[in-house]
C-alpha cells in the first residue's frame, strides 16, 4: 500500500532506538506540532535490522507525501536500511545514531569506539522465538548502569523511569550485517552528542562524516532528544521547511529547486541551520528557527 495524497508539507517520521520507545520523542513532537510540522512516531519492533527496516519502510510508505526520516541510536541503522526502498523519503536525520555501511554490524561499530561503554552495561535474557525453536537472546541495560551509560544528563528520577520502561532488543540486531545504505542516495543531517557513551560519540561522528551529513555537535548524553529537545526539533523543523519550499517551487515550474544542493542548506551549529545565500548569522535569513526562516522566505525560493 502506498499513500499518495499530501498537502505539500513534509512529514517527519521519528524512529526510536533500542532500550527505548516512542515516548522519548515527546519533547521533539511537542515542538514540531507547535510549528505546524506533520509528525509521526513509528514503533520500532527491535527484532533485528532487516525485519525492523521492513516494518518501518512499510509505515513510511503509507505516509502521504514526502517523508523526512529521523532515527535515534539503533533507529538510525533502521532508517538507513528502510529508506533505501521507500520512494517518498527525501532525507535522513541521524540523532546520536548509527549510520552503518553495507556489511557492517552494530557490534563491529561499537567495538571500534573508544567512547562507548554500552557493551559492558548489557545483560542478557531469553524470549520465545517460536514453536519448536530454541529461545532467542535479547539485550537490555543493567539498571545499575543505565544512567551512566545511556542517560547521564537526565535526573536520577527520569533515568530510573527510563530504565524501568526500557524495551529489550534482539541480540541478533547487533550482529546482523546492514544492507545498502540510504545515505548514499539521500541527503543527510546528524546531531552528535559529545557525551554519548552508548553509541559512542567518536563512532557516531565518524559515521556521520562518512555519510556526508551536515553535522551539529551538542554537549549531551546519548538521549539528546530528551535532554535537549529544542535543538533536535529546531534542526528537524528547518530541514522540513526546506523540503516543503522545494516542493512548492517544483510545482511552480522550478525543477532546479527540487534537490537540496549546497546553495540551500548547511548545518553550522547547535543553534540551528544557516542557508547559503543569506548575508550572515545575524541576518533574518539565518535559520535559528523554522519560523524565522519561513517568515523571511515565505513561499519563495531561499537564498
Amino acid at each position: 500500500m502506498t499513500a499518495t495524497k499530501s498537502d505539500g508539507k513534509v512529514t517527519v517520521a521519528l524512529v526510536h532506538g533500542a532500550f527505548a520507545d516512542s515516548s522519548g520523542w515527546n519533547g521533539v513532537i511537542e515542538r514540531l506540532q507547535a510549528d505546524d510540522i506533520p509528525v509521526q512516531a513509528i514503533v520500532n519492533p527491535l527484532r533485528g535490522v532487516a525485519d525492523d527496516a521492513a516494518y518501518v519502510a512499510s509505515a513510511m510508505r503509507q505516509i502521504p507525501g514526502r517523508v523526512l526520516a529521523v532515527g535515534h541510536s539503533y533507529g538510525g541503522a533502521v532508517i538507513t536500511n528502510a529508506a533505501t526502498n521507500v520512494d517518498n523519503v527525501v532525507g535522513l536525520v541521524y540523532v546520536a545514531a548509527f549510520a552503518p555501511d553495507e556489511g557492517e554490524s552494530l557490534m563491529d561499530i561499537e567495538g571500534g569506539s573508544r567512547d562507548s561503554v554500552l557493551v559492558s552495561a548489557l545483560r542478557q535474557t531469553e524470549y520465545p522465538a517460536g514453536k519448536g525453536v530454541p529461545d532467542a537472546i535479547e539485550l537490555s541495560i543493567d539498571p545499575a548502569k543505565f544512567k551512566t551509560s545511556f542517560a547521564a544528563d537526565l535526573s536520577d528520577k527520569d533515568a530510573a523511569i527510563m530504565s524501568a520502561t526500557q524495551r529489550p532488543i534482539a541480540a541478533s540486531g547487533f550482529g546482523e550485517p546492514s544492507g545498502p545504505p540510504a545515505w548514499k542516495k539521500l541527503p543527510s543531517w546528524a546531531v552528535v552528542a559529545t557525551g554519548d557513551k552508548a553509541a559512542g560519540a567518536d563512532a557516531v561522528m565518524k559515521m556521520a562524516k562518512r555519510a556526508g551529513a551536515k553535522v551539529t555537535e551538542v554537549e549531551a548524553s546519548h538521549v539528546v532528544m530528551i535532554s535537549h529537545p529544542e535543538v533536535v526539533a529546531d534542526g528537524v523543523t528547518n530541514v522540513s521547511y526546506v523540503w516543503t519550499l522545494m516542493a512548492y517551487t517544483y510545482r511552480q515550474g522550478d525543477p532546479d529547486a527540487w534537490w537540496p544542493g549546497s546553495q540551500y542548506v548547511d548545518l553550522v551549529g547547535a543553534d540551528g541551520y544557516n542557508w547559503y545565500g543569506c548575508p550572515g548569522r545575524n541576518d533574518p535569513c539565518t535559520c535559528g528557527s523554522g519560523k524565522k526562516w519561513k517568515k523571511c522566505h515565505g513561499a519563495g525560493k531561499g537564498g
